[in-house]
């Protein structure tokens, strides 16, 4: 069982920045694809931004150029910087692992309130 870990969740006001952070417990994480979803109130999860085990990088279109996605393979850590951030960024962000889709482990998920 692999533990996904995330942190830098918070409450901040629009136009404001956070970084979110994701420690996994397992070294796959250096050859998982990993990313991060959110889960706003009365909607499904979204997935926000992936980045593969190559460093190639994609995003959601409503977070490109305001949000960045990275990840350290040294520490199993990955980030995402968000900046300019907007109401509609309010959620629960979530933590994943993917591996070959045989292995996906899910962080607890941390929460993101951005006030107007």
């Amino acid at each position: 069982q692999v533990q996904l870990v995330e942190s830098g969740g918070g409450l901040v006001e629009a136009g404001g920045s956070l970084r979110l952070s994701c420690v996994a417990s397992d070294n796959i994480f250096r050859i998982a694809t990993m990313a991060w979803f959110r889960q706003a109130p009365g909607k499904q999860r979204e997935l926000v931004a992936s980045i593969f085990n190559d460093y190639t990088t994609d995003y959601a279109d409503n977070v490109k150029g305001r949000f960045t996605i990275s990840r350290t393979n040294a520490e199993n850590t990955m980030f995402l910087q968000m900046n300019s951030l907007k109401p509609e960024d309010t959620g629960v962000y979530y933590c994943n692992l993917n591996y070959s889709g045989a292995f996906i482990y899910w962080g607890q998920g941390t929460q993101i309130t951005v006030s107007s």
